[in-house]
């Protein structure tokens, strides 16, 4: 008799733990290892942006409590170039497990967060896990490698000695790369038409080493030069085009490297400055269609 009072117990016992696993984990984060539940996110690198944006902010507090906490969580993680990462949902935020979820699946979102970091901390692959205790694991898979970015930040120091000098000002500077970037690289039509994969022209390596860019290569190579005068900016996307947003003067603008090198019926090189340091409604009056952004997100451009 004694053995099934015991093993009724035990029952009970488990069945109490199982159905009450997270406040009692919580109670155990909270009151022996209170440094798991007092998150900080100490590291950052040399492409650690230091300001914020409309959409996205960093923040020390890694105990979301709604939803934008977690865009704010995301952004933070990825601005810093860390490659893992964990941070806690708690049983006051009682969706926080199904938003993060949602986040993880939701590749236009991600994509969308990607384009306010540094070209060089956004990512190719972000892989997000969580258990049943609320612990989420964000793990990155960074677009450059070290080599990449040791290559491409050479290029770049080599053609600002070139093409810039002391006397210049920031849009006579932002001018000049706009013109070495385009008349250096040609858009990679056989990437983009017929999916042939020779260059890294999604990427600032296609554009400044290589000499081929997809819209993508164009940005990225234009956000290092930015990056480099210390000028705020961000890639601003529509359905499928990407192209720089520019905080210059005490106003943002829009500059599109892409559709300033057109491609050609004879193969000839153009350069043009239609979508040269543009506002919204010059934008919206030239072309309406690939350029057609959400408003929302990218809300410093609003007219």
């Amino acid at each position: 008799m004694k053995k099934y009072i015991v093993l009724l117990i035990l029952v009970i016992l488990f069945g109490f733990t199982f159905a009450f696993r997270r406040p009692l984990y919580n109670l155990y984060r909270t009151y022996f290892v209170k440094e798991e539940k007092e998150v900080t996110l100490t590291a950052s690198n040399d492409y650690t942006r230091d300001y914020d944006f409309n959409y996205v902010k960093r923040t020390d507090d890694f105990t979301p409590s709604n939803y934008q906490d977690l865009l704010n969580i995301y952004y933070t993680v990825l601005n810093s170039g860390e490659e893992e990462f964990s941070f806690y949902c708690t049983d006051e935020y009682s969706e926080c497990i199904n938003d993060v979820d949602s986040l993880a699946n939701n590749q236009k979102v991600l994509s969308t967060i990607n384009n306010f970091v540094h070209p060089f901390n956004s990512f190719r692959h972000l892989e997000t896990s969580y258990d049943d205790y609320g612990k989420v694991t964000l793990k990155i898979e960074h677009i450059y490698s070290n080599n990449d970015i040791k290559l491409i930040n050479a290029k770049v120091e080599k053609i600002e000695k070139e093409i810039w000098n002391s006397s210049m000002s920031n849009e006579d500077k932002i001018k000049e790369a706009h013109n070495y970037i385009i008349n250096n690289s040609k858009y990679d039509k056989d990437r983009s038409d017929n999916n042939i994969v020779k260059y890294k022209s999604d990427t600032a390596y296609g554009s400044l080493l290589e000499g081929y860019s997809l819209c993508g290569g164009y940005t990225d190579a234009m956000e290092l030069f930015l990056e480099d005068m210390g000028i705020k900016s961000y890639k601003i996307s529509s359905e499928n085009h990407v192209w720089n947003a520019v905080y210059l003067n005490n106003a943002w603008y829009h500059l599109d490297l892409t559709w300033d090198d057109p491609i050609t019926t004879d193969g000839s090189d153009i350069l043009e400055y239609n979508f040269f340091l543009i506002t919204t409604s010059e934008l919206s009056e030239l072309e309406g269609e690939q350029h057609n952004y959400d408003k929302n997100v990218y809300s410093e451009l609003a007219v």
